[in-house]
């Protein structure tokens, strides 16, 4: 059975690298300042990601989701971290992000899976 999480970032890395060879200035811009605004800074990194989290949710992007939860995974945060941010998340964007909250809720499933 295809693993979901190894699928998701060898697409991304497919995609991003096609992307940023194509030599788009902006694209470029935009690609580095996405990552130099998640590093260690005022804020750490966890909260950075939980941030991300929140806002992915909100603006209903599941690609999103599933980067900042993987990120978050990497930077040790808890399932009751990821589920209390998402609880705000959900909060803040209503009902209509369940469905997002769902997929989000598997996708943290099977990074724990993957650990073991």
């Amino acid at each position: 059975m295809p693993n979901p999480v190894e699928e998701f970032n060898a697409y991304r890395a497919k995609m991003n690298d096609k992307l940023l060879a194509d030599n788009n200035k902006i694209i470029k811009r935009i690609f580095n300042l996405d990552t130099n605004a998640f590093t260690e800074g005022v804020l750490d990194k966890k909260t950075k990601e939980l941030l991300g989290l929140v806002a992915s949710t909100v603006l209903r992007c599941d690609d999103c989701v599933k980067y900042h939860l993987e990120s978050s995974y990497e930077q040790g945060v808890s399932k009751a971290e990821v589920m209390e941010t998402l609880s705000i998340a959900t909060l803040v964007g209503g009902t209509i992000v369940i469905p997002h909250l769902r997929r989000a809720y598997e996708y943290w499933e099977v990074l724990e899976e993957n650990e073991g």
